[in-house]
């Protein structure tokens, strides 16, 4: 897993060589491609495809099916804002790393039971952020979180700091590098 995690909203599929390029070119070779729009499947598809030395994966993953359609096209992991013990078990089943939405004890402590040790904790800010994330480290120290929702440049280094961060995900590293291909472009 990289360290960033672009959650990327891909709403016309000439996005994709919009906001990929972008990205690599701000030095983030991840993105996770939401199922928030009707060409997600398809957009999936082309970044695998035309983007391979970039890690491709699919968020916002809520049901077996879109879990099979994305592992089908290319994404090489899978993002869920909850916990979905069947795309766990497509993606057990499939060897692809499954990120589920973990926010209390009580899913973490399912995710451990379905051999997940990494979770997205979503919203990161409506949940406690760092100070619940290091409140959660202390029962679960074998799990590592992915906050996304509420970081951005003003605590990304606070959340980085601290070990059990795996990985920071968030739709800002997108707004950024495009920004930055409109300054220089």
């Amino acid at each position: 897993m990289e360290k960033y995690v672009p959650v990327v909203v891909i709403k016309e599929l000439a996005e994709v060589d919009k906001i990929l390029p972008a990205l690599k070119k701000n030095g983030i070779n991840c993105a996770e491609i939401t199922f928030r729009t009707a060409c997600a499947k398809d957009a999936i598809k082309i970044a695998a495809e035309k983007y391979t030395d970039m890690l491709i994966g699919a968020g916002t993953v809520i049901n077996e099916e879109q879990c099979r359609d994305a592992i089908e096209v290319g994404a090489k992991f899978i993002v869920s804002p909850g916990l979905s013990e069947s795309v766990a078990k497509v993606c057990k089943e499939k060897d692809i790393p499954y990120y589920p939405g973990c926010v209390t004890p009580t899913e973490i402590m399912k995710a451990l039971e379905l051999g997940i040790t990494t979770v997205k904790f979503f919203p990161a800010n409506v949940y406690g952020g760092l100070k619940a994330l290091k409140a959660l480290s202390a029962p679960f120290p074998q799990v590592k979180f992915i906050p996304t929702g509420g970081v951005d440049r003003s605590n990304i280094d606070e959340f980085l700091a601290f070990d059990k961060i795996a990985a920071i995900g968030g739709s800002f590293f997108v707004k950024e590098a495009l920004e930055k291909e409109e300054q220089n472009g």
